[in-house]
């Protein structure tokens, strides 16, 4: 019963198909510079009009609809590009330091206890107190909002002093970093 309406569709969506990709395939390119990405990208959004096909094929442009799923997954691309390519430069932008006579066993007390936190509250005392990023910028560096990064924080060092037994952590945190060579992604 269904069969000859869902092939009638399936036909009409192959013919869509092979009129449209090289196009849309050709403006993913021109909107995200990514040669090696816009074949993907234009098959994502084939993809999605043939789940949505029925609404896509009675729409009074389904090649304008089509351009439209394209350039949302390019912009939504080039936005994660750009917080990937962010989250580097921070990682990488901090100089690297050194401590003298650092206290070793303090060091090791505070790595454990670093280890002992779930990620999101580590990255956010790491990058909040060994790298000295500003609030913002380890809401960019994480993809979080700030609001999340000051409740991730205050929350972490809590329980970091709760583990350490001092108030000291953010001092403890910084030179523990430092001495391994974390906070300025390197060791020399």
């Amino acid at each position: 019963m269904g069969t000859v309406v869902d092939d009638a569709a399936s036909a009409e969506f192959r013919a869509f198909f092979e009129r449209h990709y090289a196009e849309l395939s050709r403006l993913a390119h021109l909107l995200t510079g990514e040669p090696d990405a816009a074949d993907d990208l234009a098959a994502d959004a084939l993809l999605a009009l043939w789940h949505r096909w029925d609404r896509v094929r009675a729409a009074d442009h389904p090649a304008a609809y089509a351009r439209g799923v394209v350039a949302n997954l390019a912009r939504t691309r080039v936005r994660s590009a750009v917080r990937e390519r962010r989250r580097v430069a921070l990682f990488w932008s901090q100089r690297e330091e050194r401590t003298e006579n650092p206290d070793v066993p303090g060091v090791v007390d505070v790595q454990e206890a670093l280890r002992r936190l779930p990620f999101r509250k580590r990255a956010c005392v790491v990058l909040r107190h060994a790298f000295d990023l500003s609030e913002r910028d380890t809401a960019l560096a994480l993809g979080v909002s700030v609001g999340t990064v000051k409740s991730q924080t205050s929350k972490a060092m809590a329980e970091l002093q709760r583990l350490l037994g001092t108030r000291h952590v953010p001092q403890r945190v910084r030179v523990a970093m430092v001495r391994t060579g974390e906070a300025g992604g390197r060791n020399r």
